[in-house]
């Protein structure tokens, strides 16, 4: 007699697509067009937002997004609830809870364990004044020093899912660099990240990075679409940077790898000439400088 788990299998599947599309539509009705940067009609009637305004908000198909808010048994990937959530304006709880809905792992950076132990955290420090970071293959930054933060953007006021090194450089967050220098480093890691991402076509948080880059910048499409690829331990040459407070800096990076094989990894800024040394000792560090991303 054949047992009756895949029944109750089913039933349960039901119940959470359904608990799925309730969710969704209490968190739609709940947004107004003007918070979504859209015009409202004189003849709007819809509470909140359109189906069809969320599935162009997220870059998805209408019929696909309508189905999901209809229960229907659909496949739904990360990188698309990726995309959903952040059209709905979903807070961390609310997007675990859609996460948790849709049965499927969350590939949002900090809600794994950003493995940086101790001991790095404190060679961080020790590195000060020389700008410095840890690294994953994907270019998360997971920890970093006072003088990096100071010479990149401020880490601390990024939500941790934009704090990556791709993200920051092609929206423009970049603080002093040199726009010639930061153009090669910006085509410079997009095909590293092709390469290193041949090794993880399948896993959902680099797939989630790869469209929310391709949504947000079209150079950075343009750029992915000419399939161009560098090892990731290319050579790097100097950047420059203009600091409104120190004045011109040259540096250099390498990165240190934390393991047998490419992936996590030191990043470390040297200067090129005794005058940039001189000059990055005015980089205090201060006492917020190395958090534990959340």
């Amino acid at each position: 007699m054949a047992p009756e788990r895949p029944a109750a299998t089913a039933t349960d599947d039901a119940v959470r697509r359904g608990e799925l599309a309730a969710f969704l539509r209490s968190r739609r009705e709940r947004i107004t067009p003007e918070q979504a940067g859209l015009v409202r009609g004189p003849r709007r009637r819809t509470p909140g937002l359109r189906r069809e305004e969320v599935a162009q908000l997220a870059s998805v198909g209408v019929t696909w997004y309508t189905w999901l808010e209809q229960a229907r048994p659909i496949q739904v990937s990360a990188q698309v609830l990726d995309s959903v959530a952040r059209a709905l304006f979903l807070d961390r709880a609310e997007r675990s809870h859609l996460f948790a809905l849709a049965g499927t792992a969350d590939p949002l950076p900090g809600t794994e364990p950003a493995g940086v132990p101790p001991e790095l955290r404190l060679l961080l420090e020790q590195l000060e004044p020389f700008p410095a970071c840890v690294q994953n293959a994907r270019y998360d930054i997971l920890a970093w020093n006072s003088a990096y933060q100071e010479l990149i953007c401020d880490l601390t006021a990024l939500r941790p899912e934009d704090r990556n090194c791709l993200w920051i450089h092609y929206t423009g967050l970049v603080r002093y660099g040199d726009p010639r220098d930061w153009q090669d480093a910006k085509e410079s890691m997009a095909a590293k990240f092709r390469a290193a991402m041949a090794e993880h076509l399948a896993e959902p948080a680099w797939k989630c990075l790869l469209k929310r880059l391709q949504d947000a910048s079209p150079e950075f499409r343009e750029q992915w679409a000419r399939h161009e690829v560098v090892p990731p331990a290319a050579a790097n040459r100097p950047r420059t940077f203009h600091h409104p407070r120190l004045g011109t800096l040259r540096l250099t990076f390498n990165n240190l790898w934390t393991g047998p094989r490419p992936g996590t990894r030191l990043l470390t800024f040297t200067p090129v000439d005794d005058e940039t040394h001189e000059r990055l000792r005015a980089l205090a560090p201060s006492p917020s400088s190395y958090p534990s991303p959340a």
